[in-house]
């Protein structure tokens, strides 16, 4: 077959394939036989095959068309249709009328023909997306009711508790992590807490105010104060600081949904600090210079010793945040270093009048707290928007900082000469390493010792004296096959034909029809054939080489080789030392004279005007580092730290940094009592007024507490007399073992799993174990009576179900689903609740088929009567049989979540397994065996999750409008609300996960896309990457159906059964 006979024929399978699509999706049929023969009989015409058909009658239900676009939602029973308004082009199928259905066959592929032609999406495509549009428009107007619970606290105080000393967190009220990673941060230094804490108002303040800066300071300082006092003192797990926050506000220009800058914020946080101490200390200042506590924390000066046109100054200035420029360097002294150096300075070191400009600057003195703000943002003039930095920049937990002093300049200024030369001989040397490590005049170019050894190996392959095409013989035909005709081979005969071999002219005579073929030369394919053509040599060898030509050249490449590795081994260590001179050059003890160590470290993740924040705190005390993450606090290490600060590798960057000065412990140190020498901790640290503020949240949290606890224990109580009530009309309706209650009368609330309500159906199996063992005591008993034969029964039905307990089954064969008493066994309940259950068992009015069984009935129920209250605790019973309701229902969600995520419906999938995970934490905080595999459930809500958030983006990535809503509205809805959960219990696998899912969307920062798209990508990210771990309030779990016994374990046996295995290298 030539290839263009090839070609033909795939374009021609292609097409073939496309009528069958279409033809199955218009009638609905599945049968791939018949539809091609209605494909032949009608010469692929596609009007003539549906035709075909119909006559036919082909035996497939159809599915109505109403019924394929309609879906359900998880969350509640209603129904969205979409494209259900009226159409002049609706036809009425519910009829016998072909003509009918034959007009809607046609105009069905008139639509999809078009819409093809004009779109590329087939109908199905369409039918899915809108399905999915109409499923986020629920989900978003579901949400627009609920607006004002997002990012609700969690109704169960107890949930809110802050536990032991732990540090307390602060709430984020609408993309205010910048202002809790800069909160956190200065309050954990314990000098500036103090001075916080401590701050009196001046006494005018009890007057009008004089100026703005005093009507907003002084309030801010106010609520600063009652912020820092609940950090202190609260009982809470977190605290609201929405009052400061509302004040900060204010005085930022931009719209209150945007996420302001943490150095703009720290800059005006300072300033306002520093005006309302500064008050305060003129109040108090008596004759002398009034003395500013912020200013002497935080400020410190730098001379600045420059040329400007020939002319020398000095200029002492004072700085706060330091500003350091990130992009083109490594580490953050050689950002500390380009940022003492400004313009052309050699002028400053020599006699010579130049009219060079520069300017160095030289610390003189240096705050306690020396803040670093990171410059991670620059203007792309061309997108004509900001972008973030992404590079990796280094910086250590101690930072020496005596080569930047002014009383070093001079000794500073020899070694940077050192290191200027040290660092042109270092440039010398690695440009003459590359040349040995990139060795060649092309594009392409290889380390000089491997060429040279690639040279040795070729010159000493095997000599070959023919060309590796010579001894292919192209005039017989393949395989050698003689004259005979034969028919020609498929295409995977063809793949698997043996290369052609050198067999001497073809004996007997050819038709013209076979020259094609023997003309064309055999290709090695190496994914169809499983090994080399037979005489090509396994490596290229020289034709003609002697013995004293290959002495001569191995010796000449062995040499230079050597002399090339000699080399390379020089310039590597020559470089390594030289390095490491540089490293050293500030390392003796005259320049370490000056520590600072690393306190905080203020991250951000995202983009230049989207992201979140959060900090990493060192905790001298405990010695490691904290990371405060809104209302999560929790303990870090050193190495997470330089995974999220450093940069280079994720979306995620140090900002700020914070270094206090080693030598002033003060900064970091409790206080004590001056009477009685102990250190102040919790409500010991603070004023009278505060002690009194806090005094009264805590109070009130207690007393939310109080009315939590009586709630519920309301709801226990309801729950408890509903019960009795129940059973109280069970007991008064006049019930005879011969008579049927009638139909008005209170059923007995016997469990549901119990099943006794009736004999039929899917019930009948706990009522034939029942009876089974009751046969099996009969047979084996010797003693008749009904109570000896309930005893024995009980027995044999007992050991029966302990068997299973203790049976070791795989996970889709949980005898738990099968009988309560299994689960009892399995979690240790107490004796007393297994003899009532099983008593209960055969108490079962069922049981009643005929006299032996009627009368152990009887006295099982005689039994239940007698037992005392005292007995058996009520309240204890029902609580395991509550358990056990529990985790059936558990089971139904977590079924029905994997069922569904086997389908690849993860939009509905999710729902069942957000809500299967969580009750079933719940139960394995009870017990190992309350539950399921928690692993397995967390794989599977983390899949979904990642599987959802992949078709989100492919969706964006699409570009197309319809398409970038839906995806961003899966994200919106779905995904982002369900980060919080997978946050919340910090497990390696979820974060990871979590890091995925905003590193796929920051992955398109910095791309060419349309204005539109950028706009959403930045509105969405936000969202995306500011979650706290606090929990969106979600919509009711789904309505599960009710399922018996026997239903339920077949469908969770084949559900497990489908996963194969529980997966142990998840994400």
């Amino acid at each position: 077959m030539t290839v263009e006979q090839n070609v033909l024929q795939q374009h021609s399978q292609k097409h073939q394939q496309t009528l069958l699509n279409q033809l199955k999706e218009v009638t609905g049929t599945t049968d791939v036989q018949l539809l091609q023969q209605a494909l032949q009989v009608s010469n692929g015409d596609l009007a003539e095959a549906v035709a075909f058909l119909t006559e036919k009658n082909a035996k497939v239900p159809q599915q109505d068309e109403t019924t394929y676009y309609q879906t359900s939602q998880v969350a509640s029973d209603r129904y969205i249709s979409v494209g259900s308004q009226a159409d002049t082009n609706v036809i009425d199928l519910t009829g016998d009328d072909k003509d009918d259905l034959q007009r809607a066959i046609a105009l069905s592929l008139e639509e999809s023909n078009r819409a093809f032609r004009e779109t590329g999406i087939t109908d199905e495509e369409q039918a899915i997306s809108r399905v999915l549009e109409a499923s986020i428009a629920e989900n978003k107007a579901s949400l627009k009711r609920t607006h004002t619970e997002v990012w609700s606290d969690s109704p169960n105080p107890h949930d809110r508790k802050r536990i032991d000393n732990c540090p307390v967190g602060l709430k984020n009220v609408g993309n205010t992590c910048w202002f809790s990673a800069v909160i956190q941060s200065l309050f954990n230094l314990l000098e500036f807490q103090r001075l916080v804490l401590n701050y009196s108002p001046p006494a005018r303040v009890h007057d009008l105010p004089r100026n703005q800066k005093e009507h907003r300071n002084l309030p801010f300082m106010q609520e600063l104060r009652n912020l820092f006092s609940l950090m202190v003192g609260s009982k809470r797990k977190y605290v609201d600081p929405s009052r400061a926050v509302e004040i900060l506000k204010d005085a930022f220009k931009s719209s209150e949904s945007q996420q302001q800058d943490v150095s703009e914020f720290t800059h005006k946080l300072l300033d306002w600090l520093e005006d309302a101490f500064q008050m305060k200390a003129e109040e108090d200042r008596e004759g002398e210079k009034p003395k500013n506590p912020m200013v002497e924390l935080f400020y410190g000066r730098f001379l600045a010793v420059g040329v400007l046109e020939g002319k020398k100054f000095e200029n002492t200035e004072m700085f706060g945040q330091y500003p350091l420029q990130v992009n083109g360097f490594k580490d953050l002294h050689e950002c500390l270093e380009a940022a003492m150096i400004e313009g052309e300075i050699e002028s400053l070191h020599s006699a010579e009048n130049s009219a060079r400009s520069g300017q160095e600057h030289w610390f003189t003195e240096l705050p306690p707290v020396l803040t670093f703000e990171l410059s991670r943002f620059e203007f792309n003039q061309a997108l004509g928007r900001p972008e973030k930095i992404h590079n990796k920049l280094e910086f250590p937990s101690m930072l020496y900082m005596d080569r930047y002093m002014d009383r070093n300049r001079e000794i500073t200024r020899i070694k940077r000469e050192e290191i200027r030369r040290l660092k042109e001989h270092l440039t010398l040397l690695q440009q003459r390493l590359e040349r040995y490590l990139s060795y060649g005049s092309g594009p392409k170019r290889f380390p000089l010792a491997d060429v040279l050894q690639y040279a040795m190996e070729f010159a000493s392959s095997k000599p070959v004296c023919t060309s590796p095409v010579e001894d292919i013989d192209t005039s017989a035909p393949p395989g050698g096959t003689t004259g005979q005709q034969l028919p020609p081979p498929s295409t995977a005969e063809q793949d698997s034909l043996p290369p052609l071999e050198s067999s001497g002219p073809a004996s007997g005579p050819t038709t013209a029809t076979t020259a094609p073929q023997q003309q064309r030369v055999p290709i090695h394919k190496p994914f169809t054939q499983s090994r080399l053509p037979p005489d090509i040599p396994m490596h290229p060898a020289p034709r003609h080489i002697t013995e004293e030509e290959l002495r001569v050249l191995e010796g000449c490449l062995h040499r230079w080789r050597s002399e090339v590795e000699n080399d390379t081994r020089d310039l590597q260590g020559s470089i390594t030392r030289i390095q490491r001179t540089i490293e050293l050059m500030y390392s003796d003890k005259s320049m370490m004279q000056v520590p600072y160590r690393l306190h905080a470290v203020l991250v951000h993740e995202g983009q230049a005007n989207a992201g979140h924040y959060w900090a990493y705190i060192y905790d001298p005390h405990q010695r490691c580092w904290m990371k405060y993450n809104d209302i999560s606090v929790t303990k870090s290490s050193w190495e997470e730290l330089v995974r999220d600060s450093f940069g280079g590798y994720r979306n995620a960057s140090a900002y700020c940094l914070m270094y206090i000065n080693d030598k002033k412990p003060f900064l970091i140190e409790e206080e004590f009592d001056k009477e009685t020498g102990q250190i102040l901790s919790g409500m010991d640290k603070l004023p009278p007024d505060l002690k009194h503020y806090v005094k009264e949240d805590n109070e009130q949290f207690d007393k939310e507490i109080e009315e939590w606890d009586t709630l519920q224990a309301r709801k226990a109580q309801q729950e408890k007399l509903a019960l009795a009530t129940a059973a109280a009309a069970a007991a008064a309706s006049p019930m005879s073992i011969e008579s049927s209650p009638p139909d008005n009368a209170v059923p007995q609330q016997d469990p549901e799993y119990m099943e006794q309500p009736s004999p039929t159906n899917d019930s009948k199996h706990l009522q034939e174990d029942t009876e089974r063992a009751i046969s099996r005591a009969a047979a084996e008993q010797e003693e008749r009576s009904p109570e000896a034969l309930l005893n024995a029964a009980i027995k044999l039905e007992y050991g029966r179900l302990l068997r299973f307990a203790q049976e070791d089954t795989p996970p889709e064969n949980d005898y738990r689903l099968q009988h309560i008493i299994v689960y009892f066994i399995q979690n240790q309940a107490p004796k007393k609740i297994l003899e009532r259950t099983l008593l209960t068992q055969f108490a079962d009015r069922n049981l009643a088929f005929d006299e032996r069984c009627k009368s152990i009935m009887n006295v099982a129920r005689a039994k239940l009567d007698l037992i005392k209250p005292e007995e058996v605790n009520m309240d204890e019973y029902e609580m395991w049989h509550q358990d056990y309701r529990n985790f059936r229902e558990t089971t139904i969600f977590m079924m029905t979540g994997l069922e569904l995520f086997q389908k690849t419906n993860y939009v509905e999938a999710l729902m069942y397994l957000v809500y299967a995970y969580q009750y079933n934490k719940e139960l394995l905080l009870k017990g190992l065996y309350r539950g399921h595999d928690d692993e397995l459930l967390g794989h599977y809500r983390r899949e979904c999750l990642l599987k959802l958030n992949e078709q989100a983006a492919a969706m964006f990535e699409s570009g197309e409008e319809p398409e970038v809503t839906t995806g961003l509205g899966i994200m919106n809805e779905l995904v982002v609300p369900c980060i919080p959960l997978l946050l919340l219990h910090d497990t390696e696998r979820d974060l990871l996960a979590v890091e995925d899912m905003r590193n796929r969307w920051c992955s398109y920062l910095g791309q060419e896309m349309e204005s539109n798209l950028q706009e959403k990508l930045t509105d969405f990210l936000p969202k995306l990457l500011d979650c706290s771990t606090e929990i969106k309030s979600f919509h009711d779990p789904p309505k599960l159906p009710s399922y018996s016994t026997l239903e339920l374990c077949e469908r969770f046996s084949r559900v497990m059964a489908a996963l194969g295995r529980v997966p142990s290298d998840g994400r």
